[in-house]
């Protein structure tokens, strides 16, 4: 399944469940109205057919009352709306809020835990890998069982949360198999759904949850109903009242934990595959399964504020009061099984704590020393736009060269919120003294003295990084930039905007750096307000094709001729838009205009980005060889439709 097709799947569950929540609003509202037509019988209270007019005198039993209906119908939908609306804004913040609700802590970046240490290194390696921005990583220190989650609405602001069980009881293999199980879900847009099955779920339960604080009350005498001989009357109707909330919310529980698991499911076998394949190490994520299996804890968790997104988690985090019913992971045996046939039913046992202290401090969870592997291979257009969404172990060996080519001064400024600031000052700086000595200004003038101090120490190391070093170096700066406080990342967008602007001149590094700022940094604080797809027409959008086509063509050779040919090997892979695509030359157009060529085909649909993508690559390889600037320049226009692209690799092409 590709990045396209699992993205369609993705919308399809989520119209699924939909469906399923208004079927299990509907079982509310009707056992709801069963309870209350009981209730009024029982007590000798109707309501006549007009709406108000109350009469207590004793009736025959009467089963179907519209105005009664129509009240518990509306009540219930406003009481479960306003629930799920509730946990919708609770969650909308991004990752991060969902983590810090179930108890995560932010991984020191300065960590001298060699685990975390090595927990940091491979979800980097993943992100690189991945052509993902890197998450922030959180610990779940009070976690003992072998467990894991990501979660966010959008991959800019995703978290990986691993509980301290995995940390100690999993050696690196596993936890990669482990930490590319949930990248799985991060690049097949899994993370959404999972938030709006929060939401939705809770709003089912909170009926339940206003009986049982109506029956908590009464027992702690909290709640008064009178006095002489009322009194017991309206203890009476306050108390079936909650029982009747109780089990008229644990009904619509039912339904609700049901649509949990129905959709939660079949997406961890295909994470599973999708780790194997990525990894190319079955064994990984097989033993860690094992390791699950053969730990008296397993994967349970103990704080029960993660029993709302128990399908989140890597494996089962909670018992299922209805066997399989309720279960939100299919079971170890089955998940193991698929990932290799031959498994014998046995598991196997976890150590308390891994020893990694053999590990210098510098390498800690750097993969074992292993022959340098061959240089990465260059794709061909198919093949590149296949890879979208996805990764190979090449890709993650091309990442794990690229994190040990950084000098490791440059790392730590990377980590560190403090100094990942003046670290994208420093990649900035323009090579020729009389420019760069006015960025050094601005970076005094705004960014302020310390900032300055930092970038000065920082600048030649990062005047030596070349191109395929200094993106992700930058990437790597991302989880500390989304955690400075407001006023600071105010500070710091003004400065990196000036220091852009202060040649005159934007560069095509310039324009990478600054479009991955605003989508990835600036936005990634309102993850809920991402482009939702809104143009369905290839016609709507031909102007935006042919300015995205131009700028590559552009970049990909220097004499016009070669330009217009790459410009016309792309425009050869949408016949629909025949005639209408016109190649532009450089000097008609700026990067501003790209940018918003970029924002307007964000919102469109997933067949027109995948198509528009093949003519991108079929442009930037249409010579037979891949430049460094032409390879992140297509990477750049793939991660500003949301679509992540792993590296590419370098010259020359290699056939499709």
């Amino acid at each position: 399944m590709d990045f396209f097709e699992a993205q369609e799947h993705a919308k399809q569950r989520t119209k699924r469940l939909v469906l399923l929540f208004v079927l299990a609003v509907a079982g509310t509202i009707l056992a709801g109205y069963a309870a209350a037509i009981l209730l009024l019988n029982r007590t000798g209270l109707s309501i006549s057919a007009h709406y108000g007019d109350y009469d207590s005198a004793a009736m025959e039993p009467s089963w179907w009352n519209p105005p009664v209906f129509l009240a518990v119908a509306l009540g219930t939908v406003a009481v479960v709306g306003l629930a799920s609306l509730y946990k919708w804004m609770q969650m909308r913040q991004g990752g991060a809020a969902v983590a810090e609700m179930v108890g995560g802590r932010l991984v020191d970046p300065h960590t001298i835990d060699l685990r975390e240490r090595r927990l940091l290194n491979v979800v980097e390696e993943m992100a690189i890998a991945s052509g993902v921005p890197m998450p922030a990583v959180y610990l779940l220190d009070g976690e003992p069982g072998i467990n894991a989650f990501a979660a966010g609405l959008t991959t800019s602001d995703a978290v990986v949360t691993v509980t301290r069980g995995t940390l100690d009881r999993l050696n690196r293999d596993e936890l990669q198999g482990v930490i590319g199980h949930e990248f799985s879900h991060i690049l097949n847009g899994d993370m959404r759904l999972n938030v709006k099955l929060t939401a939705i779920v809770f709003g089912i339960l909170v009926i339940g949850l206003v009986g049982r604080g109506i029956l908590q009350s009464l027992g702690r005498g909290r709640i008064s109903s009178g006095s002489g001989k009322n009194k017991g009357g309206g203890l009476a109707l306050i108390l079936a009242l909650g029982l009747v909330f109780m089990l008229i919310g644990y009904v619509g529980y039912f339904f609700g934990r049901l649509i949990q698991a129905a959709v939660s499911r079949q997406r961890e076998f295909l994470a599973d595959a999708s780790a194997v394949q990525f990894t190319r190490n079955p064994g990984g994520i097989s033993n860690a399964l094992k390791k699950i299996g053969g730990l008296a804890i397993g994967s349970s968790l103990g704080n029960h504020d993660a029993a709302q997104i128990g399908h989140f988690f890597f494996a089962q985090g909670f018992r299922s009061m209805f066997g399989g019913l309720w279960a939100t992971h299919p079971p170890l045996d089955e998940r193991l099984r698929a990932i290799d046939p031959q498994f014998d039913g046995k598991f196997i046992d976890a150590p308390e704590v891994v020893d990694v202290a053999h590990e210098s401090f510098a390498d800690a969870g750097m993969a074992k020393r292993k022959p340098v592997p061959p240089p990465l291979q260059p794709l061909g257009p198919v093949a590149a736009i296949a890879l979208i969404g996805n990764l190979d172990s090449p890709q993650i060996n091309y990442a794990q060269q690229i994190l040990s080519r950084i000098p490791p001064r440059l790392r730590a400024a990377a980590r560190s919120p403090g100094e990942a600031g003046a670290l994208v000052y420093a990649l900035l700086l323009d090579i020729a003294a009389e420019p760069r000595d006015r960025q050094l200004a601005l970076i005094g003038a705004l960014g302020g003295a310390e900032a300055l101090r930092v970038t000065r120490e920082l600048m030649p190391l990062a005047a030596d990084a070349p191109l395929e070093i200094r993106l992700p170096l930058f990437n790597l700066t991302l989880p500390a930039l989304r955690n400075l406080p407001e006023a600071a990342l105010d500070q710091f967008s003004r400065t990196a905007d000036a220091l852009i602007a202060a040649d005159g001149d934007i560069s095509v590094f310039e324009f990478l750096i600054q479009k991955a700022l605003i989508r990835h940094v600036m936005t990634a604080r309102a993850p809920h307000q991402h482009a939702m797809p809104q143009i369905f027409s290839f016609q709507a959008v031909a102007a935006e094709i042919s300015l995205v086509l131009s700028v590559l063509a552009s970049a990909s050779a220097d004499d016009s001729a070669a330009q217009t040919a790459a410009f016309a090997a792309g425009a050869e892979q949408l016949p629909l838009l025949a005639g209408r695509l016109l190649f532009a030359a450089a000097d008609a157009w700026d990067f501003t205009q790209l940018d918003a060529a970029l924002d307007k085909l964000a919102t469109a649909s997933g067949p027109i980005q995948q198509r528009t993508l093949l003519a991108a690559a079929h442009v930037v390889t249409n010579d037979g060889v891949i430049l460094p600037v032409e390879a992140e320049l297509l990477r750049a226009v793939s991660d500003a439709l949301g679509c992540p692209m792993p590296p590419l690799g370098a010259s020359p092409v290699a056939a499709a």
